[in-house]
């Protein structure tokens, strides 16, 4: 692959995209993908021939994993092994980015957490703040150049940080939604579905809608769609909302213009920069003024990554 590029994943046919390669040390390979959506239905399916970890930044889409349909985000990691296959679409247009790290066999067989890589199916799930705000001060610190030998002593700790948060989100969540679908296999699957809905109607809304809005959008109550999102997805449809915006406004601060954060807080939705303060450093532990600095490629404290 190379260095920086337009177009498809020139080792397969994929959705068009900007790729950017950050580094490709012993084994791995780390680079950023932002779509450009020409055709907004299906790729075709293709198996997976690499392990892979892939990280959302922003934006929407839908995936197909081994048959499962189902919305990635801004929120959203997947981790794939050979053999898997993947199809995805892009409804919502253009505007959904991610990280993906490739890992030969080789490399995970040295590891003494080995066998939970290379015997497991393919898995999706989420991220939670501090790993996605670790995700993005490693993809800085990549920007800003490092050499192979850090390179790949960092990419080391952060398999072992993801494993671990994989294995605990998979074994309760997805096992517990799991659960109560086989009890009553009709209603979970609906509510399944409604969720989703919301997640997309989130994720694409730019978060100017109102919780009546987005009811009505997706054709429920507020409260048996707030009670449903909340039993199928562990969190408040306020908690997702939330870190769909602090991951848009992450994003806004790992740019070069530098926007004031007034005028962030009004494109994001907040109710002013104080509430826009309060919310992200209650979700990372930072104030963006500090996380500007830190996620800028002209600067940063390297001892804060991962």
């Amino acid at each position: 692959m190379p260095a920086e590029g337009v177009g498809s994943d020139p080792r397969r046919r994929t959705t068009p995209a900007r790729w950017r390669v950050l580094g490709h040390p012993d084994g791995m390979l780390i680079y950023q993908v932002r779509c450009i959506v020409e055709n907004h239905g299906w790729t075709e399916t293709v198996a997976e021939d690499r392990h892979k970890i892939i990280l959302g930044r922003s934006g929407a889409y839908r995936r197909r994993l081994n048959g499962r349909v189902e919305l990635s985000d801004a929120t959203s990691m997947l981790l794939t092994r050979p053999g898997d296959e993947m199809a995805v679409a892009h409804p919502f247009g253009c505007g959904d980015s991610y990280t993906c790290l490739e890992i030969d066999a080789a490399v995970l067989a040295q590891r003494p957490d080995a066998e939970h890589w290379m015997d497991r199916a393919g898995w999706a799930g989420t991220s939670d703040a501090t790993l996605d705000l670790a995700h993005r001060l490693l993809v800085a610190e990549f920007r800003r150049g490092l050499d192979g030998f850090e390179m790949a002593e960092r990419l080391q700790r952060f398999l072992a940080r993801l494993l671990g948060h994989s294995a605990r989100t998979s074994d309760d969540e997805d096992g517990e939604v799991e659960r109560a679908v086989r009890r009553r296999p009709a209603t979970l699957a609906a509510h399944r579905r409604l969720a989703d809905r919301a997640r997309e109607v989130l994720a694409s809304s730019g978060f100017t809608m109102g919780l009546d809005e987005v009811a009505r959008e997706v054709g429920a109550s507020p409260h048996h769609l707030s009670r449903v999102f909340q039993r199928m997805t562990g969190s408040s449809l306020t908690a997702y909302r939330n870190r769909l915006r602090v991951r848009a406004v992450l994003d806004t601060l790992a740019e070069p213009d530098g926007r004031p954060l007034g005028a962030l807080a009004s494109e994001y939705g907040f109710a002013d920069q104080a509430h826009l303060t309060r919310v992200v450093r209650e979700q990372v532990g930072h104030p963006p003024a500090r996380l500007r600095r830190l996620l800028t490629a002209t600067g940063g404290d390297p001892a804060a990554t991962a």
